[in-house]
């Protein structure tokens, strides 16, 4: 049943601190229970004093109010303690609801971050910002508001009742009925609040996606001088998203109030009926003061309800995207083997993978070799594939069909699927185009591959990386904070610091996909003869794979591979491929002549 609910799946997190749970609920009950006694020793307070008991006249003239004060006192401590109680309730609900906003929110990361590529290519940032932010928000307000309405109300209304048929069972009946009447018009209610909230919520994550790509391409808007253009496509989002958040209000606002004055006329059945039974003698003038007051409680309550309901319809559509998220199947799973501690190649044995989504393959029956200590450069047409085979290196996404190994001749071959991820990732590190820093110091930046790494080997990563100008140029040195993906740099800088990067993690298989194409020739090949020079030094030789159509990166490798409809058709040094090959004269737009 539960798997079936979004929102008792997200309540159900509560199991995993039971004793906070058990402590809060318990005060919620000693609450709602000492309200109940409250009203009932008011009533047995006003009998008193209609009858004359609660002051009283001696013979010489004297008062005697020790009785009266006996109600006042006792009242009063029971007014404080419950306030003491709902206090402490209050606060530590929110605390334990806080708790489990924190642990749903660490799953959803946790989640975003185990998904493969293809999910991500397929749903934009904004969706994922959204579930983590609004809809993690939503349920927490809904959780906020459990307590009250599945602890404290049905408590109200059972105690209430109970009261009520105590002193007349016609008394606590008709309010029973009514009650329920309202409740179930409630009910009925909610499925509109959340088709109506599940509009909201996807015109909400638009608004989030457009405004995340107007943030992160703000360069690209102001080239083109699209800024009104954005501006009033944004303006025409958050119209849509209001309008659609003005609906759902416009309702919740017209209909809540119909099973609000079903539920009060048990307050009227109360005065008109308990009124009859006082008069009639059946009834005293305490017990009837205690049924109204008890019957105002139950209104007040069930109008909260009515308020509550929005919170929980909304509640239950972000609940839903939330799960959708948390459900999705890991494709990429660890493995437990783990490679030797011996130089690693690459091995592509018809490797296929299928476009994000389905459709035809981008690769097909590819097949390549790397041995350990080359460097090879692959070069292909624009859309043949380049990035895709980059990826399946350290699994951010896996082959359709085929294999891909990693290993040697001497100690043998292993599947990648096979492999533990984290030791996988640690031996086998790819630098794309698109360089990517955290708005974090340079320092903290490059410790990302080598979390223990001095600030001495940090400086030889940057060397490594002829890097070392960025380093002179920043007014902090290392701990200089580098902007939001390293705004404050430029495009080569940011390539070098994460070529920096990648080395410090002494990768076995480094693949660098265009993350030279922002650097002159000379500062490219300074870097790469660091490399060879680098994995001369080291036990373990460096495996380097090129991916670039830059003529001076080719004529770095020891081979190129030629990839062209998906498979890889030519291979050779550079200049045997330039004398035997057209097709590659004319992707590097050479005349043989």
């Amino acid at each position: 049943m539960i798997e079936k609910h979004p929102l008792l799946r997200s309540l159900a997190i509560y199991r995993e601190m039971p004793w906070r749970f058990a402590l809060v609920a318990a005060l919620f009950v000693s609450v709602n229970l000492g309200l109940v006694w409250q009203q009932w020793l008011i009533g047995h307070a006003v009998n008193d004093v209609s009858a004359g008991r609660a002051v009283l006249r001696h013979d010489d003239g004297s008062l005697d109010a020790s009785l009266g004060w006996y109600w006042f006192g006792l009242m009063l401590a029971v007014a404080v303690l419950r306030g003491a109680l709902q206090y402490a309730a209050g606060v530590l609900s929110l605390v334990l609801s806080q708790e489990l906003l924190t642990r749903l929110r660490e799953r959803i990361l946790q989640q975003v971050q185990r998904l493969h590529l293809g999910y991500h290519w397929q749903h934009g940032m904004g969706e994922m910002i959204t579930r983590t932010t609004r809809d993690a928000d939503k349920v927490r307000d809904a959780l906020i508001s459990f307590w009250r309405q599945v602890v404290e109300t049905p408590l109200v209304v059972l105690a209430a009742v109970g009261l009520l048929s105590w002193y007349d069972p016609l008394l606590g009946l008709v309010p029973l009925l009514l009650t329920a009447f309202g409740l179930w018009i409630f009910v009925l209610q909610t499925e509109r609040l959340v088709s109506l909230d599940r509009a909201v919520g996807a015109a909400y994550d638009r608004v989030n996606q457009d405004l995340s790509e107007g943030i992160g391409g703000v360069r690209v808007i102001k080239s083109f001088a699209l800024e009104h253009r954005r501006i009033r496509r944004f303006s025409e989002q958050v119209a849509v998203f209001a309008e659609l958040a003005r609906q759902a209000l416009a309702y919740s606002s017209s209909r809540i109030p119909l099973p609000q004055a079903v539920v009060a006329l048990g307050h009227v059945w109360v005065l008109v009926y308990g009124a009859h039974q006082v008069a009639a003698g059946r009834l005293g003038i305490g017990e009837l003061v205690t049924s109204l007051l008890i019957a105002t409680t139950l209104v007040f309550r069930i109008e909260g309800i009515g308020r509550v309901m929005q919170t929980f319809a909304d509640a239950r559509s972000s609940a839903e995207r939330i799960w959708q998220l948390l459900d999705e199947p890991t494709a990429i799973r660890s493995g437990s083997a783990r490679l030797p501690e011996t130089p690693v190649g690459l091995k592509l044995e018809q490797v296929s993978v299928s476009a994000p989504g389905g459709g035809r393959d981008i690769l097909h029956d590819c097949s390549l070799t790397l041995q350990p200590g080359e460097v090879v450069a692959l070069v292909g047409a624009t859309g043949t594939g380049k990035s895709l085979l980059a990826s399946l290196l350290p699994r951010l996404g896996d082959v359709s069909s085929g294999r891909l190994l990693l290993g040697n001749d001497h100690s043998g071959w292993q599947d990648i699927r096979q492999l533990d991820l984290a030791e996988l990732r640690r031996r086998v590190h790819v630098v794309p185009q698109e360089s990517f820093l955290f708005s974090d110091t340079l320092a903290a930046n490059l410790r990302l591959g080598a979390p223990d790494a001095s600030d001495e080997q940090l400086r030889e990563g940057l060397r490594l990386a002829a890097a070392e100008d960025v380093l002179e140029r920043l007014p902090q040195g290392l701990a200089t904070p580098l902007g939001d993906r390293g705004v404050t740099l430029s495009g080569g800088q940011r390539q070098r610091l994460s070529l920096a990067r990648a080395l410090l993690g002494t990768p076995d298989i480094l693949c660098l996909d265009d993350a030279t194409s922002a650097l002159d020739a000379q500062t490219e090949r300074r870097v790469l003869d660091n490399i060879r020079r680098l994995r001369g030094d080291q036990a373990r030789p460096i495996s380097v794979l090129l991916i670039s159509s830059r003529l001076s990166t080719l004529l770095l490798a020891d081979r190129v591979l030629l990839l062209d409809g998906g498979r890889i058709c030519a291979s050779g040094t550079h200049s045997e491929l330039l004398e035997h090959n057209p097709h590659y004269r004319d992707l590097l737009g050479i005349d043989h002549g």
